[in-house]
């Protein structure tokens, strides 16, 4: 949890790297809390379009930001730029990719976004 919540800390920071363990740990909460938001909307009826709930919605907006920094601080951390993530309006291929991307190990050492995630302390990515 400590993760999830140090990638929320970092609301909008595109610059730096984040490592696996965190990036993966943000998706698997952010998931879990999304799903509880849907069980939630759907148990008191709070839909606002046709599949999309309140509490769902709300949340979705609240970490569209965090998503999307903590996507560009991993792809830094494989000396990739952030433009990267424009990748995935590719269907399934740049999604595919992505994936994959970020299931590789960063780059070991320095790179040119900043000093190895692994080196330093999670919080301070």
């Amino acid at each position: 949890m400590s993760h999830y919540l140090a990638v929320l800390k970092m609301y909008a920071v595109f610059n730096g790297r984040c490592r696996r363990k965190t990036f993966w740990l943000f998706l698997l909460f952010s998931t879990l809390i999304s799903l509880a938001c849907s069980a939630v909307d759907e148990l008191l009826g709070l839909n606002v379009f046709r599949d999309q709930g309140l509490l769902s919605l709300i949340y979705s907006v609240a970490v569209l930001i965090p998503s999307v920094a903590v996507g560009v601080r991993r792809l830094h951390d494989l000396d990739r730029s952030g433009w990267w993530l424009l990748i995935m309006l590719i269907p399934l291929l740049g999604t595919l990719l992505l994936l994959i991307y970020f299931c590789l190990r960063g780059t070991v050492g320095p790179n040119r976004f900043g000093p190895d995630p692994l080196e330093v302390s999670f919080l301070s990515q």
